[in-house]
Formats: C-alpha cells, sequence, structure tokens
C-alpha cells in the first residue's frame, strides 16, 4: 500500500467532494470557500477550474450533459464549456448544501448544514437531506441533522448510508430503489464518545466492492474502513502530513486507487500559520493504492433538465 500527494495543496480552502467520472477518467472534487470546481486528469496531471458565485460543495454529471452541483443553498446544472450556470432547485430552509451524491437510479441526494461554530458539538441541529428527482423536483427526506455528509448505497441497493458528523455516526436506511423513499433508521457505525484525535468526526464516504465503507476521518488524519454489519473498524490508513482528511472516493482505470480529499480551512477562515507548519500538505489531493480492494462505478444525474435538448 502506498499513499501519494497527487496535487499539494490542491484546495486552498476546503477540498471535498471527490468523483470520479470514469467516461473522462478524470476525477472531480471542489475547493468550497474558493467557490471552485476541479476537474484532475492523472494522465496529464493537469487539474482545470470552473468558478462559481458561491460556496460548492459538491458536483456529479450530468447523463444528458454537464454537471450538478450544490452551490451556496441552490442545487445548480452547470455547463463547463459554456459556463451557463442554471439554478434548478433551493433548499426549503434555504440552508447551505453540503455533501451530495447520487444513489443507483441516478437521483441527487444531498444535506443541508447551519452556520458552522467553533464548537461542533453544540452545532444546531437544522440541516435536512433531500432527494432531486429524475424530473427535477425536490423532497426533504430527513431531518434534523448536524452536519449532513458521505452518502453510499449497497450493493444490493437494499440500503442507504448517511453520516451526521455533529453525533459522529453512519446511519443505515432500508432503501425503496423504485422510489427512493428511506425508512428504519439505525446506526451502522458509532464514533460519539471514543477519541477524536484516532476516530474524528466522519465526513465524507464511499463503498468498496465487498459492501465495505470507507470514511474520512475529520481531525484524525486519516480514513479508516468498517464492517457496516458490526460496527467495527477494520483498517486505518494515516494521510501524511494533514489533520483534516474530508472525504475518499474509487478511481482508476480499475476502480483500484482511493482519491482523498484534505482542507485547509477550519470552521470560519483559513487554519492557523502553527496548524499549517504542523501540517503542510492540509488542502492537498493524494492517491492511495495497493490496497486490495475494488471500488464500484459512481452513480451520475439520470434526471431531465429543462433546458437541455432531450
Amino acid at each position: 500500500m502506498a499513499v501519494e500527494c497527487v496535487v499539494k495543496n490542491a484546495a486552498k480552502s476546503c477540498g471535498e467532494g471527490p468523483h470520479w467520472d470514469d467516461a473522462t477518467n478524470a476525477l472531480l472534487y471542489v475547493d468550497a470557500v474558493e467557490k471552485s470546481i476541479h476537474r484532475y486528469q492523472p494522465g496529464t496531471k493537469t487539474d482545470e477550474c470552473f468558478y462559481t458565485e458561491d460556496i460548492v460543495t459538491f458536483v456529479v454529471p450530468a447523463r444528458r450533459g454537464g454537471f450538478i452541483a450544490a452551490v451556496g443553498c441552490c442545487l445548480v446544472h452547470l455547463d463547463w464549456d459554456t459556463k451557463k450556470v442554471i439554478k434548478l432547485q433551493e433548499s426549503d430552509q434555504k440552508l447551505q448544501f453540503n455533501d451530495g451524491k447520487c444513489d443507483p437510479q441516478g437521483r441527487v441526494w444531498a444535506g443541508t448544514v447551519g452556520p458552522i461554530a467553533s464548537d461542533l458539538e453544540n452545532m444546531p441541529r437544522i440541516g435536512s437531506l433531500y432527494r432531486l428527482d429524475l424530473d427535477g423536483s425536490l423532497h426533504a427526506m430527513a431531518r434534523d441533522i448536524g452536519i449532513s455528509n458521505g452518502l453510499a448505497w449497497s450493493s444490493d441497493e437494499k440500503f442507504m448510508f448517511h453520516i451526521d458528523s455533529i453525533p459522529r455516526k453512519v446511519y443505515r436506511y432500508d432503501f425503496d430503489t423504485s422510489t427512493g423513499n428511506i425508512s428504519n433508521q439505525r446506526v451502522a457505525v458509532d464514533m460519539e464518545g471514543k477519541s477524536v484525535e484516532d476516530y474524528g468526526y466522519p465526513d465524507g464516504m464511499t463503498m468498496d466492492a465487498e459492501d465495505k465503507l470507507w470514511v474520512a476521518c475529520l481531525f484524525a488524519g486519516r480514513v479508516a474502513r468498517y464492517d457496516p454489519e458490526t460496527g467495527q473498524r477494520l483498517q486505518s490508513i494515516d494521510i501524511p502530513s494533514v489533520l483534516r482528511v474530508t472525504s475518499c472516493c474509487f478511481g482508476g482505470k480499475g476502480l483500484d486507487e482511493l482519491y482523498v480529499t484534505t482542507s485547509a480551512y477550519g470552521t470560519d477562515e483559513a487554519i492557523s500559520s502553527e496548524e499549517f507548519e504542523k501540517y503542510p500538505l492540509s488542502g492537498s489531493l493524494f492517491r492511495v493504492t495497493g490496497l486490495g480492494v475494488k471500488g464500484r462505478n459512481a452513480h451520475i444525474y439520470e434526471g431531465k433538465v429543462d433546458y437541455l435538448k432531450m
């Protein structure tokens, strides 16, 4: 196993939302507070940027062209080449969107978060988890969330996993693949009460081909693999010279590489010079190889966008 920094200090603020686009063999990710979407080509080691008008927290390709992204409190469609951005939906509470991902049927799931407090434990739990359907309609699926984060679906599509970073839990829901409804919430992985230095706050997440969860551990400088059936931590990978690990996804032509995003940002401003001196690769993009496991193809938005030619 090897951990490699592929783009040093890639994110000037908070690197987040990695998505491997197998159609172009490129990695999409965002630099949230810098309001930029990145497209990294490992083959050429080029890193293109698309700038948005507000904080951007995730991006996924759309089957019929362009991308769906979370910009501020809105879900938008954007065209990389023309720079055209069209607002699709807005959260009903007008809270900022955070992490998001597509389910196996190509619906977008995205959660919101209230104003980030320096004392994370006492953040108000006013966020929601939404589902953007294929007809473009938006539905609130869960409420009273602290910081809505990582999402994943089991290979048999029976279960959906969702992180709320504040109680430091990964939840499992029964998932109805035909309707997109969720039910029967229970805890799959519980980090509450455990050392933040060792376990961190669960942030972004992905699932491998063996249905094991890979969780980015914010403030612990690592990514950990969990068994969602038992809640046990199976493996832990330290990311060098970084404290704030934010998310991860599988990529590469064989989907056997784990890309990891990190942050150079605190709760409301850039991290201190002391922290940056101690963790000089904060904000960098990493790749882990030789894990012995593979991921699955990431889902993309399969719905319609009204202004596109169908």
